[in-house]
């Protein structure tokens, strides 16, 4: 059976957070609703799974609530469930900055979007930043993006303060996969002094659908966080598969490499590869 993916944001003032998970569960429960929604006092950000109908009756219990009623969402489409289980955290923040007073919900960049976005990031006086993790860069950017480095979103204001400056660094456009880290990412940086940031709308993953492969500067695969590990162009399922031991994507030149062992390691982990854990893990290869 073919299944929605549909993933979903807003920052927006939720503080009666707490109260809404329970209601949420019990819905998502009953409609067989798989996937992870998190809530918290700034809002709502999600990815699920389920048929057709049943996002669409998610969407309308969301926007039941005045301040969901424009709740835009992303889709794509799977074959293969890409959630085992249902997860409605409550957490501090939807996406992790660390500082709390950053509020997108007053301001944020400008966006841009996907079909205007070629043109920003081809200006050389625009400095393109991938404000992903370096996983997720090293499967697939933007031609000529540049990546921070990050261990965790949180390293982002340390990247800022290190490397960039609102003099030198005018106009500065950044991108993330779904849009979510670059409201947060933009609002910093407007609040650092600078001027000119601009953010791609809907992120990789609306490039990707509303982009055409030749008109693309898009280089590689989009990671992303489900059983898919990747994605390519009209959001189909990329090649990637992911390392038991550490989490890491792997691709089929990863796997030749003689570090490479299903269920147990990878060239990303080896050296991290206890003694007990590759006990604990050949069990749990033998179970399987």
């Amino acid at each position: 059976m073919t299944l929605v993916v549909a993933s979903f944001y807003k920052f927006i003032q939720l503080p009666d957070f707490t109260q809404m998970r329970h209601p949420l569960l019990t819905f998502c429960q009953e409609q067989d609703i798989k996937g992870t929604i998190l809530l918290a006092p700034e809002g709502i950000n999600g990815t699920v799974a389920a048929s057709s109908d049943r996002i669409q009756d998610l969407l309308a219990f969301l926007r039941a609530d005045s301040r969901l009623k424009d709740l835009e969402y992303k889709e794509s489409t799977t074959d293969k469930a890409p959630f085992e289980r249902l997860k409605i955290k409550l957490k501090k923040e939807i996406v992790t900055l660390g500082l709390p007073e950053i509020n997108p919900g007053e301001r944020t960049g400008i966006y841009v979007t996907p079909q205007d976005w070629n043109q920003i990031i081809s200006d050389p006086e625009v400095t393109v930043i991938d404000t992903r993790n370096h996983y997720e860069v090293n499967i697939g950017t933007f031609k000529g993006a540049i990546n921070p480095n990050t261990e965790a979103f949180s390293d982002f204001p340390d990247y800022v303060h290190q490397q960039l400056d609102p003099v030198k660094h005018r106009k500065v456009a950044m991108f993330c996969t779904g849009g979510i880290r670059c409201e947060k990412a933009s609002a910093y940086m407007l609040s650092q002094g600078f001027s000119e940031v601009y953010h791609l709308q809907g992120g990789i993953l609306k490039y990707l659908e509303d982009v055409p492969p030749a008109e693309s500067m898009w280089e590689g695969e989009c990671f992303v966080f489900d059983e898919r590990v990747a994605v390519q162009h009209d959001l189909q399922r990329g090649t990637y598969d992911t390392c038991i031991g550490c989490g890491h994507p792997v691709n089929e030149e990863d796997k030749l490499s003689p570090h490479y062992e299903e269920g147990i390691s990878c060239p990303y982990c080896y050296k991290n590869l206890t003694a007990d854990k590759r006990t604990r893990l050949e069990n749990k290869k033998r179970q399987a």
